[in-house]
């Protein structure tokens, strides 16, 4: 069973006005009933007018009196007696509490009333008409990008390892590379994805080819035999660089050059194995083990993550910068559209009712669970005393509409009797 917990107090000067106005409406209603007992004293025996006067400050003090005790009741025995079904808050605080979690559950987190609610607040207008403000939309920016670059700065060496360590390279082993990479080359070859990757790797070779000749013939006179002599070597490796300078333009040049065709013949047929031969399959699935258990692996992911994160956390800090810049237009943009476009706002109000409809499907039970919970902790004593201070100053038009509304119908049967 949970312990008792005390209540707390958010607001102590808040307490303190309602503890005073609480008095005085108390105070206000024993007043009008000791003045009901003494007009009925005073009055007591006569006839005529004061025979009604009396009849109806005898009613008074009854009404006065019985709205009391049920006023009283309710957050504690009445004169100290352990009267039956009063006290009802301290002995059934854990029943109210249930019972206030029923009434929020039906009342409030049903689907249609949230989705009226959500439709009613116009979401998405008042969001575009803000965020049209370039302050505002600056200020979103400069929000998010602290936020962010704290959160990226929060993440250390050690994290990425044990990411890539103990979550990447097992999932990485489990999943075969072959069918992956097999459909993605057959996809590619299909449509004729490479030719991008083809044309620009030839024409950086050939810019290279062009700009570096003597690196070239240096490396192939390297590889030369020791006994030729140097100025066959020399027109040998010139005339390589030359042919090797026009074959490469040539494949550029030509979309349907034969070596173009080869590597697409190539590339398809790699694409097939992949997908199909046994043997290369496990031959990729080997490199990929080669790749996963050599020691740098992991160092290269911190070097690559390290890179990102800085390249990012410079961008996200400066505030003249590139990202921040153009993340401020998007979100104007984006607003000014949101207003402008009626269709644009029912999809975001959609979305926003729709998520705040599954927030509720998804943890409206524990949200509501809440009230029991904390009612069931809460010491019913005191319980009583803080639901009687935010509410037991209304209650007391209770005694004093008893008094008054008494002494009327008081007066009312009096003179029924009289009549009769």
């Amino acid at each position: 069973m949970s312990a008792t917990v005390t209540m707390t107090t958010p607001n102590p000067a808040a307490d303190d006005v309602r503890r005073r106005g609480l008095r005085r409406m108390r105070t206000l209603a024993v007043g009008l009933l000791l003045f009901a007992a003494v007009v009925y004293a005073l009055t007591l025996g006569q006839d005529g007018f004061l025979g009604f006067v009396n009849a109806g400050a005898e009613a008074s003090m009854v009404g006065a009196i019985a709205d009391w005790f049920a006023v009283t009741a309710l957050f504690k025995h009445p004169l100290g007696i352990p009267i039956p079904h009063t006290a009802l808050v301290p002995k059934r605080k854990d029943a109210l509490g249930q019972g206030l979690q029923e009434f929020f559950g039906e009342n409030f987190l049903q689907e249609s009333i949230i989705r009226d609610r959500v439709a009613a607040a116009t979401i998405s207008r008042r969001l575009g008409e803000w965020l049209s403000d370039p302050g505002n939309a600056r200020r979103v920016v400069d929000e998010v990008s602290e936020v962010a670059g704290v959160a990226l700065s929060k993440v250390r060496d050690e994290h990425i390892s044990d990411l890539v360590e103990s979550v990447l390279v097992p999932r990485f082993r489990e999943e075969p590379i072959a069918p992956l990479l097999g459909t993605f080359v057959v996809e590619a070859v299909r449509d004729d994805l490479h030719h991008g990757v083809v044309d620009l790797a030839l024409e950086e070779l050939h810019r290279w080819l062009v700009h570096n000749p003597d690196t070239f013939t240096e490396v192939l006179s390297e590889r030369a035999p020791w006994w030729a002599p140097p100025r066959l070597n020399d027109a040998v490796t010139t005339r390589i660089h030359t042919e090797a300078v026009r074959w490469i333009a040539d494949i550029r040049d030509d979309p349907r050059h034969h070596a173009r065709e080869a590597l697409d013949s190539m590339l398809g047929q790699l694409g097939q194995d992949l997908l199909f031969d046994p043997d290369t399959q496990a031959r990729a699935e080997a490199m990929k083990n080669r790749l996963l258990d050599h020691p740098q692996f992991a160092a290269t992911g911190i070097s690559l993550w390290n890179a990102l994160r800085k390249a990012l956390v410079g961008a996200l800090r400066d505030p003249s910068g590139e990202l921040r810049t153009r993340a401020e237009a998007e979100l104007v943009g984006f607003a000014e559209r949101l207003v402008a476009e009626e269709e644009l706002r029912r999809r975001f109000d959609g979305l926003a009712a729709d998520a705040a409809v599954f927030f509720v499907e998804r943890y409206g039970a524990e949200l509501t669970t809440v009230i029991t919970h904390t009612i069931e902790r809460w010491d019913g004593r005191e319980a009583a005393d803080r639901i009687e201070l935010h509410v037991g100053r209304d209650l007391q038009f209770i005694r004093i509409n008893g008094t008054i509304v008494g002494g009327l119908v008081g007066v009312l049967i009096h003179a029924v009797t009289v009549v009769v």
